[in-house]
């Protein structure tokens, strides 16, 4: 009896472990395009007019985050000049990228935007295909018991996804094939299409760079005009640098334009 009880504890025991995250096979992306210690700046315009800086940060060491080695890669926004009079924005979004597979095992978004604020932290457990979303109450100042929402495999965030796009292949896609990507957004799975328009020369301030064009197919709504109202443009090169991103809206362009540039270095 006793041999039998011992069997049943280890088969428990067993099915626990293999029913653990840390015990299954993720996959493997590769990637050259980005390290440690990059960071890329960004003015907006609107018009003619500066409305905002934008900052791209990748920290300088790798953290562990389910039992997984991660880049810190957060994005920062603020509003300048008579925008920041009007609507004064200062936005952190953030994400934990698994170095080997491309994921995000934890995203978060800390949004100060006129009197809008926003904390958020997501947690991703993908071979549970679920993510656990804790939002905090500014009235009460503390954190809000956790949401869970089923989500596909794999799914990414919105800072995520924009660096799993730049371990693509672009030379293995034709001109307006679409790629698809699954994110997790404000509650929702999102099946987001990315058509690779082709490639073009694109004058920047840190000089003429040869890049890659996509444009995410937008769905109809009231903020931008047409299908293809956003184009991206990426450095066709190993390292992938977004350059400049244009939004064509109802109420005019917007464009992102790469101000520096620096790749960072592996310590």
């Amino acid at each position: 009896m006793k041999n039998k009880r011992s069997a049943i504890l280890l088969v428990f025991l067993s099915a626990l472990l293999i029913s653990s995250d840390q015990y299954k096979s993720y996959r493997s992306i590769p990637n050259t395009s980005f390290i440690p210690g990059e960071v890329i700046n960004y003015k907006v315009h609107y018009g003619f007019v500066n409305a905002a800086e934008g900052k791209m940060v990748i920290s300088d060491k790798l953290y562990e985050v389910n039992n997984r080695n991660c880049y810190k890669i957060d994005v920062y926004g603020k509003s300048i000049g008579m925008f920041d009079v009007f609507l004064r924005i200062r936005d952190n979004w953030g994400t934990y990228l698994d170095t080997a597979s491309i994921i995000p095992h934890k995203a978060y978004r800390y949004i100060e935007e006129g009197k809008y604020r926003k904390k958020e932290i997501v947690n991703f457990y993908h071979f549970n295909k679920k993510v656990e979303v804790i939002d905090f109450d500014k009235k009460k100042e503390v954190w809000k018991p956790a949401k869970e929402f089923e989500v596909p495999t794999y799914a990414q965030d919105m800072v995520s996804g924009y660096y799993y796009l730049r371990t693509l292949d672009f030379d293995k896609l034709k001109e307006n094939e679409v790629i698809l990507l699954k994110a997790f957004f404000d509650d929702e799975v999102y099946d987001f299409k990315i058509r690779f328009i082709g490639r073009e020369e694109v004058k920047t301030k840190i000089g003429t760079i040869r890049s890659i064009v996509l444009s995410p197919i937008m769905p109809e709504n009231s903020l931008f005009d047409g299908e293809n109202s956003i184009k991206v443009w990426i450095s066709d090169d190993r390292n992938k640098v977004p350059i400049k991103v244009k939004a064509q809206m109802f109420v005019g362009a917007v464009e992102v334009d790469i101000q520096s540039y620096e790749k960072g270095d592996i310590k």
